[in-house]
């Protein structure tokens, strides 16, 4: 067994690789939110370095390349900023707040691109970073029992807010660092783990068990998968547990679509639910009801959250946005407009534009990765993560929480490096099939 497939080769992989083991540590310091940015941007700046310097004897494991995904995702966020700009201009705000925004911007929506980028253009392998998120699934592990016990013998939740605030984010709880929370519609405990809030641990816990699925150790993915169902049980979040099982089973079917089993079992399940129609309607009806009567308070305000940041899009700001979010009123608990929900954020904040923006991108790279999909392991795994993305586009707002899913974002630059095979090119594997299968990628 090659005993250097999971150990890191380089300097990128190193800096990656200690990031993500450390995860914890910086987390207890309260400086995760400002780790991503400074890791994003200084191998970007190793990027533009290494492609001005390279040349014809530079080693072909050190040379930079650029694809044509991550430009397009980099030509998406650039759109983003210059919404955010025409917004500001547009509803009269001060320079200091364009200047505030635009730093935001930096270390949110920037930070999309700037990790596919890094994952397409340097060479980190998946195999490192499964390893790494799996190291750090089992010292998550670990520390369950006493997440568990503290609510039970009243130690305090929150232990304090990190001095690092005074640098700049979004508020105090990205800075944070609490045991466990009691949410305001619910008096049971709710664990955030090294996250700002309950379901968004969840959301982390979806992304690091892509990346530990591409571990081959057995024993690792183990640690890797238990890790993360304990944390989208303990998180309380409903989107968690259907992504637990809905990406699995969507990446699974958009994977083998070359497949004649895939085939013929969706051309079953097409004319069933045709027949059917009424029925599943019905039962999808029940299901929704009783996901929203789970937590009713918290989907009440979501609701409205939406409803407004629509409404006031569409009467006020519908091309460049509002340019900055506002506090909402008391029926929403003064939660930000747009918060959430992503696209209701971007059409509020950044208008039609903002949302093409991100829609584009996103429809690119989906595109794209099912094509590779077919015959690629990387690149189920990366279309497993922009699922994954995608679906919680509908319930977080992914800009505020791109500092915590960064390394799957890697995971897709890094399928963004695989050549386009056709499955039809060559005899059929079933093999590696079958191999994908059983991990449902």
């Amino acid at each position: 067994m090659d005993t250097t497939a999971h150990t890191p080769q380089n300097f990128e992989e190193r800096l990656i690789w200690k990031a993500i083991t450390g995860t914890w540590v910086v987390y207890l310091f309260g400086g995760l939110y400002l780790l991503a940015p400074l890791i994003g941007w200084y191998l970007v700046g190793v990027i533009l370095w290494r492609g001005y310097s390279q040349n014809e004897f530079t080693p072909r494991r050190r040379r930079v390349r650029v694809f044509a995904v991550p430009l397009i995702w980099s030509a998406g966020m650039l759109v983003l900023l210059l919404a955010l700009i025409l917004g500001h201009i547009d509803f009269g705000l001060p320079v200091s707040q364009l200047i505030k925004s635009s730093l935001g911007w930096a270390k949110g929506w920037a930070l999309m691109a700037v990790f596919i980028m890094i994952g397409a253009s340097l060479d980190i392998r998946p195999r490192v970073l499964a390893r790494a998120g799996n190291r750090l699934a089992l010292q998550t592990l670990c520390l369950i029992p006493l997440f568990q016990i503290a609510p039970l013998i009243h130690i305090p939740g929150h232990f304090y807010v990190s001095p690092l605030f005074m640098l700049g984010g979004p508020g105090p709880e990205f800075f944070s660092v609490d045991l466990y929370s009691v949410s305001y519609d619910s008096p049971s405990a709710r664990w955030s783990f090294f996250s700002p809030w309950a379901p968004a641990a969840g959301m982390v816990a979806n992304v690091y068990l892509i990346i530990a699925l591409q571990d081959r150790s057995a024993i690792w993915k183990a640690i890797g998968i238990a890790s993360c169902v304990c944390i989208c049980w303990m998180s309380q979040s409903r989107l968690a547990l259907v992504a637990l099982i809905a990406v699995p089973a969507i990446t699974s079917v958009l994977s083998g679509l070359t497949r004649p089993r895939i085939l013929f079992a969706s051309t079953f399940v097409a004319t069933s639910a045709g027949l059917l129609i009424g029925q599943l309607t019905e039962l999808m009806d029940a299901a929704n009801a009783k996901f929203v009567a789970v937590r009713a308070a918290s989907s009440r305000v979501r609701a409205t959250l939406g409803r407004i940041a629509l409404q006031r899009w569409q009467d006020e700001a519908p091309i460049f946005g509002h340019g900055a979010v506002e506090r909402g009123p008391h029926i929403v608990e003064y939660m930000p407009i747009g918060s959430h929900h992503t696209w209701y954020g971007l059409l509020f904040v950044k208008g039609a534009v903002g949302f093409a923006s991100l829609a584009m991108p996103m429809l690119v790279n989906f595109v794209e990765l099912i094509l590779k999909a077919q015959s690629s392991r990387t690149a189920r795994g990366g279309l497993a993560m922009l699922i994954t993305l995608l679906l919680y586009t509908f319930g977080e707002n992914l800009e505020i929480l791109v500092y915590q899913f960064w390394p799957g974002l890697l995971l897709i630059g890094r399928a963004s490096r695989q050549h386009f095979h056709s499955p039809f090119a060559r005899p059929f594997d079933s093999s590696s099939f079958s191999e994908a299968n059983a991990n449902a990628f």
